[in-house]
């Protein structure tokens, strides 16, 4: 108890308020999946299931409840950047996987795997790590200091090689190797997310201080981050899209965590330069703690559809014909869906 309360009297108010809230948006995100898959369960049974091209689920509402979780969730998560650093906040995202493991084992009676929980335990000692040695909140006064941060040359040079390499992915590889290569959509996500996620924490920074009393909307520099916000988002949203429809998603979304969380992170460090306040050894520690909770994320991907016992290449089997089945994919290479 000794040793908790230490660490707790040593996080500043705001990274406390910022993992509170990051937590909150992992819980409510996670429980969303469980919940809206029920909603779909149960629209399907008396509709055309929206796997197929229906949209019963509309009018289910189990499934709305879902998705206003959900919403909370993103709201939640959208608050607790403006209070914590990206290094903090971005890699306990991966709690949302658990949550929702552990949810769909108890609600959905899915089994999960030994190499599944060993996964979820990955997950939570990571976090666990990078919580405990999280860099303090940068203190920002004004919409103003955040933007000279943003105008910095390393920040800008990162900026023009991220548009640079999404700019040539879009032009030239998308057309020819989008639907063979899934490093194409993914990397114009991932690329377009890491900048994205730094106009969201300013724009959460001024939301935050404008609250307080101090009014950022006046500045122009506030409605511009809410521009770049729109547009990445958009961006973000119309790839991932595209890289789901065509690639299976136990394999989408694990890549995409690791590029997304790893691009968030070093933008993060070259903006508000949260490591230049931290010694080397709590630097590699977080390192450390954010290669475990890939590595348990990884697990928990390729372990869901797996079952204990010998029938495991039975479970094999039907695994990679339940992809096929729902996402018309075969996990073979190239990783793309055969009715393209």
């Amino acid at each position: 108890m000794a040793a908790v309360r230490e660490w707790s009297e040593g996080m500043s108010s705001d990274n406390m308020k910022g993992l509170v809230l990051a937590l909150s948006s992992s819980l409510f995100i996670g429980a969303s999946f469980i919940v809206k898959k029920k909603g779909l369960k149960k629209a399907a049974a008396s509709g055309t299931r929206a796997g197929v091209g229906g949209y019963s689920y509309l009018l289910e509402p189990l499934w709305w409840a879902g998705m206003i979780t959900m919403i909370v969730g993103e709201i939640a998560n959208f608050a607790a950047y403006a209070f914590a650093p990206a290094i903090l906040v971005t890699p306990l995202g991966a709690l949302s996987i658990i949550i929702s493991a552990a949810l769909a084992h108890i609600i959905l009676r899915e089994r999960l795997h030994t190499f599944g929980i060993l996964g979820c335990v990955l997950c939570v000692v990571g976090s666990t790590t990078i919580v405990l040695h999280a860099p303090q909140e940068r203190q920002i006064e004004s919409v103003t200091e955040v933007w000279d941060l943003a105008t910095e040359p390393g920040f800008l040079l990162y900026t023009a090689l991220v548009l640079t390499a999404v700019f040539i992915l879009i032009l030239r590889f998308v057309p020819q190797y989008g639907q063979t290569h899934i490093m194409v959509y993914i990397g114009v996500c991932s690329l377009v997310g890491s900048i994205s996620v730094m106009s969201v924490k300013a724009l959460g920074i001024a939301l935050k201080l404008t609250f307080s009393g101090m009014n950022q909307l006046v500045y122009p520099q506030t409605w511009a981050f809410t521009l770049v916000v729109i547009a990445c988002v958009l961006t973000q949203m119309n790839y991932l899209n595209k890289a789901l429809d065509t690639f299976n998603t136990a394999v989408v979304s694990p890549i995409y965590y690791v590029m997304f969380t790893s691009l968030t992170i070093l933008a993060s460090v070259i903006m508000f330069k949260d490591w230049d306040r931290q010694s080397p050894t709590q630097i590699i520690t977080e390192i450390c703690g954010f290669v475990t909770i890939l590595s348990g994320t990884f697990l928990l991907h390729k372990t869901k559809d797996m079952v204990e016992g010998p029938g495991l290449s039975t479970s094999l089997s039907m695994r990679s014909l339940k992809h096929e089945e729902e996402d018309g994919f075969d996990e073979g290479i190239p990783l793309k869906s055969q009715d393209m």
